[in-house]
């Protein structure tokens, strides 16, 4: 166990802390998408098949959240049956989760929070859908997600489908250069765009195996440069919608959380309900598709850190 003082504030599930002790392979995965990312039943359902695809592929799923203060490191059935119809709960990143922890609150992790609380627990790997990014109109707003700031100071390999293509892509990326954090492309040239397989930025780095991706990490580990790794891994193109065809819709999703005054927070979650009612629910399918791709490549990295 790690940070032993921090310790006392989770709860570890027995299959898991038994999984970390015998040095088997843990997959985090955030309750976002449960809470604030896709609509009930979908939720509930959709963490389910996300935690079987983890077992399926060798490792141990650990869902985070956290429930009347306690950090959960690893859902049981029931906690998942509440988390997905819950109300009251609080969206967490770095700023608010000692606040949800010290009063008592309920919690669904970012990914900045699950980042954290998997390393308080010594789980390497993390598999999310999109990353947080720097928000279009940063030069006004200043809006840019803590997952960046993260991703360069936490050690945990976060495997995702690219940032939201809701984001600035080219300032997220430039960004992450800036915080020193290694940017992987999995089979892939281009940087992808979370609904889609592509964008029209090169990819930083190409690695075409989970065995190549934990020697990487291994080495930076090594070297002591910190932080963490950012894995990007292209939808399945059975499952893509066009960037072509998704820009579209983004820019008319973007154009009326604009003149509605959405901000904060709630950005990212009104788009995301917006373009589900614009592309007629197939934006929910490709997500679904996605963090599930995602699980399998988290796992295999995972099973690959453990040799």
């Amino acid at each position: 166990m790690k940070h032993a003082i921090a310790s006392r504030f989770l709860d570890i599930a027995p299959e898991v802390q038994a999984t970390l002790a015998g040095g088997g392979a843990v997959v985090a995965l955030e309750s976002t998408i449960i809470t604030h990312g896709m609509p009930h039943p979908q939720n509930v359902a959709t963490a389910r098949e996300v935690e079987a695809v983890v077992r399926d592929n060798g490792a141990v799923p650990a869902t985070i959240a956290i429930t009347e203060g306690r950090i959960k490191i690893g859902l049981s059935d029931a906690e998942l049956d509440w988390l997905g119809t819950a109300k009251d709960v609080m969206k967490l990143s770095r700023a608010d989760l000692s606040y949800a922890v010290s009063s008592g609150r309920h919690g669904a992790t970012t990914v900045a929070a699950t980042m954290i609380c998997a390393h308080l627990a010594g789980i390497r790997v993390f598999a999310t859908g999109g990353i947080g990014g720097v928000h279009q109109g940063v030069e006004d707003t200043m809006d840019i997600s803590a997952d960046l700031d993260e991703l360069a100071r936490t050690p945990v390999a976060v495997i995702c489908a690219g940032a939201k293509a809701i984001l600035d892509l080219p300032r997220t990326l430039e960004y992450l250069e800036t915080r020193g954090v290694p940017v992987i492309g999995y089979r892939t040239d281009r940087f992808p765009a979370f609904w889609s397989r592509t964008s029209e930025l090169p990819i930083p780095l190409r690695l075409d195996s989970s065995d190549a991706m934990a020697d990487l990490i291994r080495t930076k580990e090594a070297l002591e440069l910190g932080g963490g790794v950012l894995v990007a891994n292209p939808v399945p193109e059975a499952d893509e919608i066009p960037a072509g065809e998704m820009k579209a819709f983004i820019d008319a999703a973007v154009a009326e959380a604009k003149t509605r005054g959405v901000a904060g927070k709630g950005v990212t979650p009104f788009l995301l309900s917006r373009l589900f009612e614009m592309t007629g629910g197939r934006s929910l399918a490709t997500n679904i598709a996605l963090v599930k791709n995602n699980a399998a490549l988290a796992a295999q990295l995972a099973v690959s850190l453990t040799r």
